[in-house]
This record gives structure tokens, sequence and C-alpha cells, in this order.
């Protein structure tokens, strides 16, 4: 008799992957669901792929190359005041790797784990993996998304609670959380003796605010784990490289893991790595202005639309309210691609307090946006 895990058969489906099939396949479908960078990885690091293949062809050490890990430390300690040597990294094959590996080393089962809701949709299937329980904070509209460190007070649990996530830039919502909370979130972590988990791959596409890395603040080096990426800032998603730093000990029994999970990151994504920390920012500021642009045209029409929507401050996502049309997003969003052929993501994709809100991702071209803006606008019309 065949059998699957339990464990397996409680994680959800993932409706963006679904949605991803759906544009892929109905070339009429104007996606707005998937989170990856429209632009091509810069010509410089896809001309050094080039040149370099030929050396990537083995195994590189468990955790990453050193060259990588000391280019990390200078981008970190310039970039996000943090202060690192190589024996504070692990490179994985992305982020999310990485998150996984940090949490299978500082959880047991049954542990607790305090995470923002709504939040990225891979932090909980990623807890429920190792047998954590997620506990969760509630990000408000009218406080602009933003983790209330009061809520995350409420709910540590001195014994069972060993980390707190927390995401900024922030996908679904667009917060960028201020220094003044971080700082509140750190004092937390020092009093109750927890880890803080920042997820930050959104971090270069920033608008209208300032982006602080809590590992920047003093005495967060025994605390602080910082996550972050090459898939966002240098469109290099599907070279699948991403990167932690945090405390030593933390950092060995994540390599540790790792080498089980993948046994090293990909080694020509390694050397595009580097090759990629060395450019101007020039490039990457090229798509933040792009991102901009579509940000303010997409937020100005979905309030005209009718879907309240505050400006996000980071990332390349809107979070839009249609509690007054459904409360229910899931339907919403199969009624909008059946009739309209456009997809967006349900909120409820994003934790029980996501529910009666959509994403849509301006990762895509202006003019795509401005058509499922209008074939939103007809749906909405016809609904209400």
């Amino acid at each position: 008799m065949t059998h699957i895990s339990e464990r397996e058969l409680e994680l959800p489906d993932s409706i963006i992957g679904k949605l991803q099939g759906i544009a892929a396949e109905h070339k009429d479908v104007i996606s707005l669901g998937v989170g990856e960078p429209d632009f091509v990885t810069p010509k410089p690091i896809l001309d050094y792929a080039s040149k370099v293949i030929g050396k990537a062809t083995h195994y590189s050490a468990p955790g990453g190359r050193t060259d990588l890990k000391e280019a990390i430390c200078k981008k970190l300690k310039k970039d996000n005041k943090i202060n690192a040597d190589v024996d504070n990294i692990i490179v994985t094959t992305g982020s999310q790797e990485a998150i996984f590996s940090a949490l299978l080393a500082a959880l047991d089962p049954s542990e607790q784990i305090i995470l923002p809701n709504p939040g990225y949709l891979g932090y909980i299937p990623a807890i429920d993996l190792v047998g954590g329980s997620p506990v969760y904070v509630k990000l408000k509209e009218e406080e602009n998304f933003e983790i209330n460190p009061d809520d995350v007070i409420n709910v540590i649990d001195k014994k069972k609670t060993k980390a707190i996530i927390i995401n900024t830039p922030s996908n679904p919502t667009g917060n960028v959380i201020s220094r003044k909370v971080l700082e509140e979130l750190a004092d937390i972590a020092v009093e109750t003796d927890t880890y803080i988990f920042s997820d930050e791959a959104y971090e270069k596409l920033i608008y209208d605010k300032k982006h602080t890395s809590i590992g920047s603040l003093n005495g967060m080096e025994k605390y602080a784990v910082t996550f972050q990426t090459f898939s966002k800032s240098y469109a290099m998603c599907g070279f699948r490289l991403g990167y932690a730093s945090g405390p030593k000990k933390l950092i060995e029994a994540m390599i540790k893991s790792s080498h089980y999970i993948t046994l090293c990151p990909p080694h020509l994504s390694q050397l595009l790595g580097i090759k990629a920390l060395s450019l101007p920012n020039s490039y990457i500021e090229k798509m933040r202005i792009e991102y901009d642009r579509r940000r303010k045209f997409i937020v100005k029409r979905l309030n005209d639309i009718g879907l309240r929507t505050r400006m996000p401050d980071g990332a390349f996502y809107t979070f839009s309210n249609i509690e007054h049309i459904s409360k229910n997003s899931l339907n919403f969003c199969k009624r909008l691609l059946n009739k309209e052929k456009v997809a967006v993501v349900p909120g409820s994709e994003f934790g029980i307090y996501g529910e009666g809100y959509i994403r849509c991702s301006y990762a895509t071209e202006l003019n795509n946006i401005k058509i499922a803006m209008e074939r939103i606008e007809k749906f909405v019309k016809c609904i209400k």
C-alpha cells in the first residue's frame, strides 16, 4: 500500500503556482500574480556567465564559496551597516532555503515562532514542515500593515517562543518597517532571548522611505538573522541564489542542515553573485525607477475603481481591500480570471487576516497593467 505523509497532505496548495500555470497556457490572460521581476538579468552578469561556466562544473563548499561570502560581508557593511565576517554568512539556493534551514536550526517540534499575518505565503508551510507552531500577529490596514510591538509582546511565550519573523519591505503589503518599531522589536528580542528572522528580499526596491536592517542595531549581533537574495534586486530568480547573516553558532547549524538539503548552492550562480555585487547601483536603480512609475499608476487606478489601496513603500505589490464587494477573496479572483482574464492573488493566500484583500504585482509592463485595470474596472462595475 502506498502512503503519503500527513505532513505532506496538510501542506496548502499554492494558488500562485496555479495562476502561473494558467497564465502560461492561456496567452489572453494578463497575470498580475507572480512576484518575479519582468526584467532580464543585467547584461554584464549574463556575459560573465558565458566566461566562467567551465569553472562551475564541480561542487562548492557547503554554505558557499569564501570569496562570495567576503563580497557579501563588504555589501552588508556598506549597505546595511551590519558587521559580519565569513563565519556569520551562509549562501543558499535562494533565500527560501535559508529560511527553512534557520527554522530547522532554531526550532524543535511544537516550539513557537511569531509571524506577521498577512505575510509571505512561504513561511507557514516551512514552519509546518519542521514541526513548529506558528503564532500570528495581525497586521492592520489602519496601521499601514506595520507590525505592532505591543501585539508581539502579548503573544510571546517565554518558554516556547524561539523566533519572530519580520519582513521589510513586506510581501504582500509593501510596508517598510520604521526604525522606531525595529528598535522596539530589538528590545523585545534581547529581553526575551528570542531570535529575530528578518526577511529583506526587497531591500533595494524602496521608494519614499529608508530601509533599516534590524541586524545593524546595537546588541542585535546575537539575535538577528538577516535573509537576503539576488532574485529581486538583480532579476536573478532563475539562478536561485540567496544568503543569510547571523550569529556564528546558528549559521553553523544552518550550514549543517543545508548540506543535507541541497549539498551546496549552484556553483555558477555563486560566481555570478560575486559579479552582481561588483556592479554599480545604476542597474538596480533603473529597475526601481520603472517599478515606481508603475506603482503610482496602479495605485491611483485601483482607488479610482473603488478598491481601497494604500501606497506601498517597497517591493512591487499592491494590497487592495475588496471587503465591500466580496467576503471571499478566492472566489473574487476566480471570477475575475474567468470573466476578464486577469490573474491576481487572493489575500487569503497570505493568511487568515489577508481575507478581504487581493494582491496585484506590478512587476509587469505598464501597458499590461493598463489593460488589466480596464478589465478589473469592468468586472467591478458588473458585480457591484
